[in-house]
């Protein structure tokens, strides 16, 4: 018998997308937070607009928002979800750009995935847009830092 804590598995083990039919819409919000470290050169030139490729923060933002958008495109057992609002926010500091995402919605499900997902596309989309001057940069302590609404209700790290 299957550990009834994964929702995402039947009796039997095998994956399924939960059931949320039955359950009330409310209204969910999650955020998440994580971090590329990078040298401060490659810091400075972001802040300076001076990589060729363009305005770097503007394009991770805008692919940190399609990504909440398409999660459950990537997320096999995300339930497609009525976004109510997406931000990004990045903020450079010397050698780090740290980022945090805000999803939204109200529906029978929570935006926890799609926070995490558009935390971690801007950061990857940092690296895209500078790994020519810095092949040296990390991504990592994405995680989930708030949670409300739902049958769980709310969590804060």
């Amino acid at each position: 018998m299957t550990d009834s804590r994964f929702s995402h598995l039947d009796e039997q083990g095998n994956a399924r997308m939960v059931d949320v039919g039955d359950k009330a819409a409310t209204r969910r919000r999650a955020v998440a937070r994580g971090a590329i470290v990078m040298k401060p050169e490659t810091s400075a030139a972001i802040t300076n607009n001076g990589l060729p490729k363009g305005d770097v923060l503007a394009v991770a933002r805008i692919a940190g928002i399609q990504a909440a958008k398409k999660t459950s495109d990537l997320i096999p057992l995300c339930h497609p979800l009525m976004l109510t609002s997406v931000s990004v926010d990045l903020v450079v500091g010397d050698g780090v750009v740290n980022i945090e995402a805000c999803v939204e919605t109200t529906g029978a499900t929570g935006v926890e995935m799609e926070a995490l997902t558009a935390c971690s596309v801007a950061a990857l989309t940092l690296y895209d847009m500078c790994k020519a001057i810095d092949k040296t940069m990390e991504i990592g302590q994405i995680a989930l830092w708030e949670k409300s609404g739902g049958r769980s209700g709310d969590f804060s790290r």
